[in-house]
């Protein structure tokens, strides 16, 4: 199938394998407005592949994911527009991730933090360097968690785990988060991540296919109906909290200079 052309991720598909890595390593793989948008259109183009058999997410550099853009939120705290534009982006993203009908491995090679600390959490198998940072600092700075987090902890970590994290935005190693269930898979150095993931990958690719999409089919049945019950709540929280006077001045301390 004809590839798109994308400035912040790059889009694999071939023997049943749909890799898509962020590829902005100067930036974090950072999700500022740009990088919501080509993920989500990249998952939808994947929602139809009949190409694509198992999504393998990873990224370039040191970096995972350094979550959201503070210029974007900056800007949002002002214009009920953009945090309308971001809202709607957001839930885009959040519900063609967890409804896609194949099995979603995250290949986290370093820090996974914020928006990326979610996608993690909501994916279907986790491959960890077992010292990557993992965190949702959403409270640290004034915003309400309601990009999916809430949803992708409770589910892997239980609801108190959970609590305990997204409410002090506390951040955790990707082997303290293989203990409680939010990593599935732990390896010894970030160069390894990938290998590891893509053998996982191709195990599920050489399986019966009807097997395997049914098994994801009925478990994204339970994301859905947990995310009836709080995405949207959470997602206008997030918004309303947004445009608190706090969150522009938490996020100029936070830039200045040290």
């Amino acid at each position: 199938m004809p590839q798109p052309e994308f400035q912040t991720l790059s889009l694999a598909i071939g023997d049943g394998i749909a890799h898509v890595r962020l590829c902005r390593p100067t930036l974090g793989n950072r999700f500022d407005d740009i990088g919501h948008t080509e993920f989500a259109a990249a998952l939808e183009l994947l929602a139809t592949s009949a190409d694509t058999r198992v999504v393998l997410l990873s990224a370039e550099g040191k970096i995972f994911s350094a979550g959201g853009d503070f210029d974007d939120i900056t800007a949002a705290a002002g214009s009920e527009a953009i945090r309308a534009r971001m809202s709607r982006v957001a839930s885009q993203l959040f519900h063609r991730l967890i409804s896609l009908p194949v099995p979603v491995i995250a290949a986290v090679q370093g820090a996974a933090v914020g928006l990326g600390a979610t996608i993690v959490s909501l994916c279907d198998i986790s491959v960890a360097f077992r010292d990557a940072k993992i965190g949702d600092p959403h409270v640290q700075v004034g915003i309400a968690a309601g990009d999916g987090g809430i949803i992708g902890w409770s589910q892997s970590v239980g609801m108190n785990r959970a609590k305990r994290y997204l409410l002090t935005g506390d951040h955790l190693s990707a082997a303290e988060g293989h203990s409680m269930g939010l990593i599935t898979d732990l390896v010894d150095s970030p160069e390894a991540v990938l290998p590891k993931s893509m053998e996982i990958a191709r195990r599920i690719v050489a399986l019966p296919y009807a097997g395997v999409e049914g098994t994801k089919r009925a478990f994204l049945r339970l994301t859905q109906q947990t995310a009836l019950t709080a995405f949207d709540a959470g997602l206008a929280y997030e918004m309303q909290s947004m445009a608190s006077p706090e969150v522009a001045a938490t996020i100029a301390k936070l830039k200045k200079p040290r």
